[in-house]
């Protein structure tokens, strides 16, 4: 992509190992695959069947016939496969349905004949049939080994088939690097090598820039401290011969290594636990509030940005209002509110038909504290003014089309996005502490008018519609997947129905 070839260029291309078997490959994985793919935490399409796979690009990383392994992987010969698959299933999970193609998704197998007891955990299972048969198939993120070759080639600037990795090379990355999986929950995968970098892996590909590349590296080159430069990352050329679907191959970026902030506290959990201890959180929120304006400062300055008038203004009302329309068939518990909640949007219609204009820029585009991390007090030290709290995670939310997650917007949605999850925060006590989420949430919006010189609670009418936007889609989520959590969302849905504003005072 063209923000790559602003740092760097694949010199020599990187070992070229043979061509993947794979006639008859997909055919013989699809058994494991329809069982283990929708059991993953990243896999979009849970409670749809799977009805079947169509192969997007196969590239053998390390010969699947093996060769000695080190120590770490007990002497035995592992191969690695990276598969780009696309899953085929219908559109709604009743019988009958139409069937289309869906998500691609990225995956790294690793291929043994046996597996070791170490390596249980990544079981995918045992292929019977096929070029493969015999092996045994496990998730090669768990492999110290096979993390080891994905390093290696960011670290030299392989082009490996289809696959292209390049690199900032005023940052070293150094051989040796002990990887390990991060565990945690995700929607993608993230692997830290030796507590100095951190390779995120996106499950779900899509052609495009993506934005997690893509501003990172505005910001690195903008010079702003509060987001990590990527060092290295990993893209894929397909065409329409490997299911691009253009004339011309369009690039799929893969994944992203940046630096790994040792000792970095990650903000929701960093936030839970002051709220228990009972420790005051609003200098961090404060600091917070001025490290998101500091960003949203320098992609104004490093990209263009619009003026939203009556037009745009409707058009992202009546978004707004589909959604909740939505919301309300698939929530019961959200229909007595739907009428109040729509006010919120019609304010905004009426203010942009009265001739008011919105600037709209690049933003995060998911901000909440998960997203943000503390680093420790000796990293501080290093930055001036206080450079304590880095965002990360630019991708936005995976769910929407990448060409909308794009989209200039006004910086009022990242700033809902926070004050919503220190909403979060509060109701996970018994009872819930409103009045630590209302300090806090000035507090945020204190510290961005610092740097910015515009306090969001100056329009409050834009920013209630954001919030109110966030709080309808959280409620769909926690009904689907959490609905122990859903009172969490419906107390702010009680709020925003009735107030005219956003409780941030």
């Amino acid at each position: 992509m063209s923000e790559a070839a602003t740092h760097s260029t694949a010199t020599s291309p990187g070992p070229q190992p043979a061509a993947p078997p794979t006639p008859g490959l997909l055919t013989s994985l699809e058994p494991l695959l329809r069982e283990w793919l929708p059991r993953q935490r990243w896999f979009a399409g849970k409670g749809r069947p799977v009805a079947g796979f169509s192969l997007v690009a196969a590239t053998e990383l390390l010969p699947v016939g093996g060769r000695p392994d080190d120590s770490r992987s007990g002497g035995a010969k592992a191969g690695l496969l990276h598969l780009l698959v696309r899953a085929h299933q219908p559109l709604v999970p009743s019988q009958g349905a139409p069937v289309q193609p869906g998500d691609c998704y990225q995956l790294l197998l690793g291929v043994r004949e046996t597996l070791p007891p170490h390596l249980a955990p990544a079981l995918i299972g045992h292929v019977t049939d096929g070029p493969l048969a015999g092996r045994t198939v496990y998730e090669a993120l768990h492999d110290p080994r096979l993390a080891d070759v994905l390093l290696e080639a960011l670290r030299t600037q392989a082009r490996i088939g289809d696959l292209r990795c390049a690199r900032d090379t005023r940052l070293a990355l150094p051989e040796g690097l002990v990887p390990r999986l991060v565990t945690s929950e995700q929607s993608n995968s993230s692997v830290v090598y030796g507590d100095t970098f951190i390779l995120k892996l996106f499950r779900r590909v899509v052609p495009g820039a993506n934005p997690d590349l893509e501003l990172p590296l505005t910001l690195s080159r903008a010079q702003c401290p509060r987001v990590p430069a990527p060092a290295a990352w990993m893209t894929a050329d397909l065409g329409p011969a490997t299911g691009g679907g253009g004339a011309d191959p369009e690039t799929h970026v893969l994944g992203v290594l940046q630096p790994y902030l040792k000792g970095a506290a990650d903000g929701w959990e960093l936030a839970l636990s002051m709220l228990a201890k009972g420790e005051d959180f609003t200098g961090e929120a404060r600091a917070l509030g001025r490290a998101t304006a500091e960003v949203h400062a320098a992609l104004a300055e490093a990209l263009p940005t619009v003026t939203l008038g009556r037009p745009q203004v409707e058009s992202l009302v009546d978004g707004m209002t589909e959604r909740l329309e939505a919301a309300a068939q698939a929530v019961p518990a959200l229909r007595p509110y739907a009428s109040g909640l729509r006010t919120a949007f019609d304010a905004l219609a009426d203010l942009a038909a009265e001739g008011h204009t919105w600037t709209a820029q690049r933003i995060h585009g998911d901000l909440h504290l998960g997203q943000c991390l503390r680093s420790p007090i000796e990293v501080d030290a290093r930055h001036s003014g206080g450079g304590e709290w880095s965002l990360i995670d630019f991708e936005g939310e995976p769910s929407k089309p990448l060409a909308e997650r794009r989209m200039p917007q006004p910086v009022a949605r990242d700033v809902a996005g926070m004050l919503r999850s220190f909403d979060y925060a509060a109701h996970s006590l018994r009872p819930p502490a409103a009045d630590w989420a209302s300090v806090c949430r000035a507090a945020y919006c204190s510290g961005y008018a610092d740097v910015s010189g515009a306090d969001p609670r100056t329009d409050p009418v834009l920013l209630r519609a954001y919030e109110t936007d966030k709080a309808v889609y959280e409620v769909v989520y926690e009904a689907r997947h959490r609905p122990d959590w859903l009172s969490v969302p419906m107390a702010a849905i009680h709020r925003l129905a009735t107030d005219t504003g956003p409780a941030t005072t």
